[in-house]
């Protein structure tokens, strides 16, 4: 458990362990956004050699990460997961709770803002390091940008470009030119409706069948976590943003991306475009994995942790005090 008394302005936030498992001693914290959206953070014991920004992906929440915050915990970092809004136990759309929905993408950025300052108020060990995964590559990757402060960071399955199939793709742009004037904009879009159970064959999350269990388990235990498909609106917003970061000029920030050849939810061509000028960037594409880079079967996965961690361990404390 963390020591001390409880942060100013933090209240202590459910947890649920008994699925995430992850390192003894978890805690959880609501946060609120400036726009009193609440929020939750989950954090692990402290590391020596600093904190890790987990920041997950699109229907994803704080306990699916209790595993990778095990891994770090033993190469000596602590680490901190994030429930966005409109997912996991954060608050949600008011007109359908399972529906993926923003107004502007830049809502992620406030909750970022939001997090990092209950951060501070926990007074968790520097250096920070981040890990984006997919819709969290893609704020993750805005919020360096915007200056976030971390002294390298790793992207897995990073959503800065979208697969969307080939029917769909080519009539999107007429269907978010209609929807608003329709009143569709916050209506699923095709083919992505409610949260469902699907079954192991098929799935293209991951290729190990324990993994794939565990994230079953979890859902199964607490379908309050769950979220169902995105909005029109959220779709049109994050293709935007997917857009305009792979627009901007790369960044002096040691980066690897890491994408399996397998990928079929976010593009892989945007990390190879995005890593290819990238001066201190290294893009690994790992052979026959799929979206779930973290959850992966064990040879997989453990290449993908030797690499983070090899860029963690790279840089440590005493060149960023």
């Amino acid at each position: 458990m963390l020591s001390g008394p409880t942060p100013t302005g933090l209240t202590p936030a459910p947890f649920f362990a008994e699925v995430a498992d992850g390192p003894d001693g978890a805690e959880a914290w609501w946060v609120e956004a400036d726009d009193t959206t609440r929020l939750r953070l989950a954090v692990w014991p402290r590391g020596d050699k600093g904190t890790v920004l987990m920041f997950p992906g699109r229907t994803e929440y704080a306990e699916k990460y209790g595993r990778l915050a095990r891994d770090m915990a033993e190469q000596g970092y602590g680490m901190v997961a994030l429930d966005w809004r409109g997912q996991g136990l954060a608050d949600r759309p008011q007109h359908n709770p399972g529906m993926g929905h923003v107004i502007d993408f830049d809502e992620y950025q406030s909750d970022v803002a939001a997090f990092m300052a209950a951060i501070a108020d926990l007074d968790l060990p520097k250096p920070y390091y981040l890990i984006g995964h997919s819709m969290g590559g893609c704020i993750g990757l805005r919020a360096l940008y915007n200056g976030l402060d971390v002294a390298a960071a790793a992207f897995t399955g990073p959503m800065w470009g979208i697969q969307i199939p080939g029917a769909l793709r080519f009539i999107a742009p007429i269907l978010f030119g209609i929807a608003e004037p329709l009143g569709l904009s916050k209506s699923y879009v095709p083919t992505l409706r409610e949260w469902k159970a699907l079954p192991f064959e098929g799935n293209i999350l991951t290729s190990d069948p324990e993994q794939y269990a565990y994230m079953e388990h979890q859902t199964a235990t607490h379908p309050e976590l769950t979220l169902g498909g995105p909005s029109y609106t959220w779709l049109k917003l994050a293709l935007a943003e997917s857009a305009a970061l792979m627009r901007l000029p790369a960044l002096d920030l040691p980066v690897v991306a890491i994408v399996g050849t397998d990928e079929r939810r976010v593009s892989q061509e945007a990390p190879k475009r995005r890593m290819a000028d990238w001066p201190r960037g290294k893009l690994i594409m790992l052979d026959g994995a799929r979206h779930e880079i973290l959850l992966e079967a064990p040879a997989l996965r453990q290449k993908a942790l030797d690499a983070i961690i090899g860029l963690f361990n790279a840089h440590p404390r005493a060149a960023h005090a």
